[in-house]
């Protein structure tokens, strides 16, 4: 059962995983290229064939590509599909940045608090328009069968994403309340 101290323990770190990008210069740069990254991904995701077709005749499209993309994102889904792109592209961001910060600082064996955080990624990558990297996989025919579009299975992943940077917290400080703390 959860108790209010475990509720605000976890508010408390998601908070501090999420602000840690934001310590340095190095960080928010580092976050914002992963968001970036991920948003691109993400956007070229929602229709693989246009993105493959186009940018397969040059990279000069990819611009034409990026904007349309986006612009079909939301005619289709509105401001919340969008939404919902740009909050798992920057909890992305925040999520690779603590990982490569708790790798440099502890070491390999400190991933194991961020490895839950792979299938928030994976299930979210259908947070583009309901196939997205799942679709790359080959797995869009399953959830177009999905109901609301996938849209559930969008919610699920950013949770699972936002529920496992909490469970981290900030990369530079145990989450784990020794006796004293107690």
């Amino acid at each position: 059962m959860l108790s209010r101290n475990s509720i605000r323990e976890h508010l408390m770190n998601l908070s501090a995983a999420v602000w840690y990008p934001f310590e340095t210069w190095r960080g928010t740069i580092g976050l914002l290229v992963v968001a970036f990254v991920t948003y691109v991904l993400l956007i070229l995701s929602t229709m693989p064939e246009f993105s493959l077709q186009m940018l397969g005749d040059g990279v000069h499209w990819f611009e034409y590509v990026l904007v349309s993309l986006t612009e079909t994102v939301y005619r289709t889904d509105g401001w919340t599909g969008l939404g919902t792109i740009v909050l798992y592209a920057l909890l992305s961001g925040v999520a690779i940045v603590n990982a490569a910060a708790q790798l440099r600082i502890v070491g390999l064996s400190s991933l194991t608090d961020l490895s839950g955080v792979l299938p928030g990624l994976l299930a979210s990558g259908c947070a583009s328009c309901g196939a997205g990297l799942l679709g790359f996989l080959g797995f869009a025919g399953g959830l177009a069968m999905l109901p609301y579009d996938g849209a559930l299975l969008r919610v699920g992943g950013l949770a699972l994403l936002v529920f496992f940077l909490g469970r981290a917290g900030h990369p530079e400080q145990c989450a784990i309340p020794t006796e004293v703390s107690r």
